[in-house]
């Protein structure tokens, strides 16, 4: 078998496009009303019986159908029936005591989602209540020594060394360390907590018992009274952590036979040997001295009550309730007040009495915080009054937050009417405001305002109280009557205010209620006395986050843009923002905004003057070390306010914003493509509006536009969007009748194809390249059917310079890429040799009407073809060199068809190429059967037809070859 060719042996077949497309057309049925239609609607029955049985699918378009209907496919498989309903016509009937049980279970859970957990106020608390002072921590000398004990001891003495251990805690050496910063004072406290972990997991429960009394000691200590907040958080993590440890332990003595209890078991369900051990805990913290330790200690374990008894929580809660009343100082008491309100919202949130209770005890003792005690205490601080007030707001909004949880609105006005009787107290009256439902405080808005005229402001600073009220109206409205008057009540305080932060804190709240109930006016003012009082001493530098706030809110409610611009004092207070970071984050929430709520294209000079600056400034911050993420979304904003733009029919001036928009956003490559898409989408668009015949000026402005592009296009740095888009502005170019402009673009991409590197980054991995540059050609080749040749460059010069690329291109080694192209330009050249093209650009002639079938033509034709046919043999040969015979059966294959699709197989060379490749397909034992004998099948099918009765004689020398 040989492979050899003799010169000028391609002879390409003569194609009828319209014929082959339409004998490709599906065949055409008519299908009478009420026949069965693929797409008709089904309605699946549901089987009555167990069994399944064969049951009609009714139509919901009829109620019944002809007996001659062809069935549906799904239904028919399904004999009918929905195998779900199948499943549950078979399944047992479910017993209604399951949603009696759940709703008995949401009934008893009052607490629901809703409801803001402790851990969401554990970190603010931390952050906000710091301290510079030395701190101090008393560690314990026994609590590293350990008394062993001999396996044959007797109970009596275990339990009389644990009773001695507790004592010796409570009576013996202890060692204070001194002068810890709070950094220092937090780890200490972390290593505590994990030393009871430790004692724990290594079974030495006094040990463990000894460390929490001990840190709950430090509860009662306020000697720096300002970072007492944050000790209780850090504190009584250590307390949670030995509640779960102990009840924990607990239950998982409740398991019989490796059975857990159920999730609402009852005393009753407790074996004896869990009970006995839970009794001994509570008898052990009992014998605490010191009231505190005893109190926190207890309430940490307070769910273990569910063991012994099922009213053992709501007894104790009145006792531990009472036992808060034998701590003098207010602050400590306060706080543990606090936290049996956190426990018992946890193990028992449908008991409410000790909520109450407890915050009216606070109430009675609130006085003591004027005592000669507390100001002797904070005398020696140098702790004002204000400062110390705020300590209480924690353990105070906590206490109402639980209290008002799902309260109803009579609990409210009670509450008020506590804050009128203590004369209005600010504290008390800041946390009411905090705790209950934003809809109760705004309905009340104006009462509020008369209280908070009334408080007394050496105490707590009134404008906190305006600030609270104000975190209230941005949730719920108040009544239209009171709007105007409760903003003017409000600010006449909130603008007084001489401290920026102070100042800006309410205005950063009070903001957004201007503007969801005012218009841009009131807006505007309220900007204005905010770059007022932020602008001296350069202060706005402190307050960037409140100042983002203030904008976010702004643009939240001003999706009209032209509204928004029209604003005086908007663009100012923009210039506010000083700081590169934070200027760039606030333009891009800017322009999220617009790209979100803009629906309409607008060509508003107002919007557009302001939002290009914002875009500019987002371009401007781009450098050598802005991440590519960064980049993509910055670009992205960008691309989303230029494709909102729009001059309707004045093309020039769209095209000046585009070049105007290439000049300020140079730096941003995603930005510049898609200014070169736009550019070439006007130029289209003016040949749909001119249905493409151009006028000598709208002729200009297409050239003007294709200029944009081939300008910009060198710009980018990647090759490939280089080359797809000299492509893309080329058609766009011939498309127009520019058509040296074209083969501007068209030479372009030709002379970029050797700059191709052999790998790119693709999400930051290296990958070849070739099945890119492949994919590139492919799409080359079928624009350069239909363009013309230059009278001046010579028959197919863009497909010969594209051939010699090709030819001149370093290929990868072990690849076949280069036949695989060769092979596409086989199939270009015996398009270009039809007499009339498949497709054409309106008014442009391509090379079959320049040429008209001219044999000289036709002849360069077919020599190319030689050419390309001689390169792809002799690559087939290589192969076979080389061993590499299953790619050379792969090959040879895509050869044969591309030889049966486009050859004239009457030409008896091509004829026997066309066998010897055949062969060589199967040489080897490389071909796939399957795929062999579908081919012969194709090749007799076509026999068939008249024109390609040839083919009959190639199937016959078509042998098939088994594999053995």
């Amino acid at each position: 078998m040989t492979l050899k060719m003799a010169a000028a042996q391609w002879h390409s077949r003569e194609r009828n496009y319209a014929a082959e497309l339409e004998s490709c057309r599906l065949e055409r049925v008519h299908v009478e009303y009420g026949d069965y239609h693929p797409l008709k609607a089904i309605t699946v029955t549901e089987s009555k019986s167990k069994k399944v049985g064969r049951k009609e699918s009714t139509s919901s378009s009829s109620s019944s159908c002809s007996s001659n209907s062809v069935a549906d496919p799904l239904s028919s498989v399904l004999d009918g029936t929905d195998p779900l309903s199948m499943f549950a016509a078979t399944a047992e009937p479910v017993v209604a005591t399951t949603d009696v049980n759940r709703k008995k279970r949401e009934q008893e859970e009052c607490i629901g989602s809703d409801f803001e957990p402790w851990s969401s106020k554990r970190g603010e608390i931390l952050a906000r209540y710091t301290t510079t002072e030395k701190l101090s921590i008393n560690l314990f000398m026994g609590l590293d020594r350990g008394k062993p004990t001999t396996p044959g001891s007797a109970v009596s003495e275990k339990v009389r060394t644990r009773l001695e251990e507790l004592d010796g805690l409570e009576e013996g050496s202890q060692k204070e360390l001194l002068n810890l910063t709070q950094q220092d004072y937090i780890c200490r406290i972390e290593e505590l907590n994990q030393s009871l972990k430790d004692a724990w997991a290594s079974d030495q429960k006094v040990k463990a018992l000894k460390i929490v009394i001990q840190c709950s000691k430090l509860l009662s200590d306020t000697s720096v009274i300002k970072f007492y907040p944050s000790k209780f958080v850090l504190i009584t993590d250590i307390l949670d952590t030995f509640g779960k440890l102990v009840y924990e332990r607990i239950l998982s003595m409740c398991m019989d036979n490796r059975t857990a209890l159920p999730a609402n078991f009852t005393p009753d369900n407790v074996n004896d040997t869990a009970k006995e051990t839970c009794l001994n805990w509570f008898f052990k913290i009992a014998s605490i001295r010191e009231l505190v330790p005893r109190f926190y200690v207890e309430a940490a374990i307070l769910k273990c009550n569910k063991f012994l008894s099922k009213t053992g929580i709501s007894e104790s809660l009145p006792r531990l309730t009472s036992m808060i009343k034998g701590i003098g100082d207010p602050l400590v008491s306060v706080y543990a007040q606090a936290y049996l309100c956190r426990v018992g919202m946890e193990v028992a949130p449908h008991i409410k009495e000790h909520l109450n209770q407890n915050f009216f005890d606070f109430l009675l003792t609130f006085k003591q915080i004027h005592s000669d005690t507390v100001q002797n205490q904070l005398a020696v601080q140098a702790v004002e009054i204000p400062i110390y007030l705020t300590l209480y707001s924690p353990a105070i909004d906590w206490m109402l937050r639980c209290i008002a949880y799902r309260a109803p609105e009579a609990l409210l006005m009670e509450m008020m009417e506590r804050c009128r009787k203590l004369g209005n107290n600010a504290l008390l009256l800041n946390s009411v405001m905090s705790a209950f439902r934003a809809e109760f405080i705004a309905a009340r808005s104006m009462d509020f305002i008369g209280m908070i005229k009334e408080c007394d402001e050496s105490g707590f600073p009134r404008h906190l109280l305006f600030r609270s009220l104000g975190l209230n109206l941005a949730l719920a409205d108040p009544p239209e009557s009171d709007r105007l008057h409760i903003l003017n009540e409000a600010w006449k305080v909130i603008t007084k205010l001489k401290v920026p932060q102070d100042y800006i804190s309410c205005a950063e709240v009070w903001v957004e209620y201007t503007c969801r109930h005012f218009t841009k006016r009131e807006v505007n003012t309220i900007l204005a006395d905010v770059i007022k009082h932020m602008t001296p001493d350069r202060a706005f530098e402190e307050a960037y986050p409140q100042l983002q706030s203030i904008i976010t809110k702004v643009i939240a409610h001003f999706h009209d843009f032209s509204v928004l611009f029209s604003v005086e004092k908007f663009l100012p207070f923009l210039d506010m923002f000083q700081k590169e970071s934070v200027r760039v984050e606030v333009c891009k929430c800017i322009m999220e905004t617009f790209i979100r709520h803009q629906l309409e294209v607008t060509k508003d000079p107002v919007i557009l003057n302001a939002l290009l600056h914002v875009c500019k400034t987002m371009h401007d911050s781009v450098n050598a070390l802005t991440l590519e993420d960064e980049k993509r979304m910055l670009a992205y904003l960008i691309n989303g306010f230029i494709r909102m733009v729009s001059f309707g029919r004045d093309f020039e001036q769209q095209l000046s914003f585009y070049v105007e928009a290439r000049a300020m956003f140079c730096n941003l490559e995603p930005v510049l493509v898609h200014l070169i898409h736009s550019v070439n989408h006007l130029a289209m668009e003016t040949k749909k509006v001119m249905k493409g015949n151009h006028s000598r000026k709208t002729a200009s402005f297409v050239r003007a536009c294709v200029a944009f592009c081939f300008i910009t296009i060198p710009s980018l740095v990647s090759i490939f969007t280089r080359l797809n888009l000299y492509l893309h502005s080329g058609q766009v170019a011939l498309s127009n009748q520019c058509l040296s402009q074209a083969d501007a673009f068209f030479k372009a991409a030709v002379s970029l194809v050797p700059d191709v590197p052999k790998t790119i980054n693709i999400d930051g991995k290296m990958r070849s390249s070739q099945a890119f540059l492949l994919e590139f050609l492919s799409n080359f080749f079928s624009s350069l059917l239909v363009v013309p040749d230059h009278p001046e460059q010579g028959v197919l010069f863009l497909v010969r310079g594209l051939l010699n690329v090709i030819e001149d291109y370093t290929w990868e080694d072990n690849s076949d890429d280069k036949v695989r192209i060769y092979t596409s330009v086989l199939h270009l050249l015996a398009a270009l040799s039809q007499e009339s093209y498949l497709y054409h650009v309106d008014k442009v002639d391509s090379n079959d009407n320049l040429y008209g079938g001219d044999s000289k033509f036709l002849a360069e034709i077919n020599k190319l073809c030689d050419t390309v046919i001689g390169q792809i043999l002799e690559h087939l040969k290589a192969l076979g060199k080389e061993k590499t015979l299953k790619r050379q059966s792969a090959l040879a294959l895509l050869f044969f068809n591309s030889i049966l699709t486009h050859g004239d197989l009457r030409n008896n060379k091509l004829n026997q190429l066309a066998v010897n490749l055949w062969n060589l397909v199967q040489k080897h034992g490389f071909a796939d059967t399957k795929t062999m004998v579908k081919t012969l099948e194709y090749i007799k099918r076509r026999s068939k037809q008249p024109e390609s009765s040839y083919l009959g004689d190639l199937a016959v020398r078509l042998p098939l070859q088994s594999r053995t």
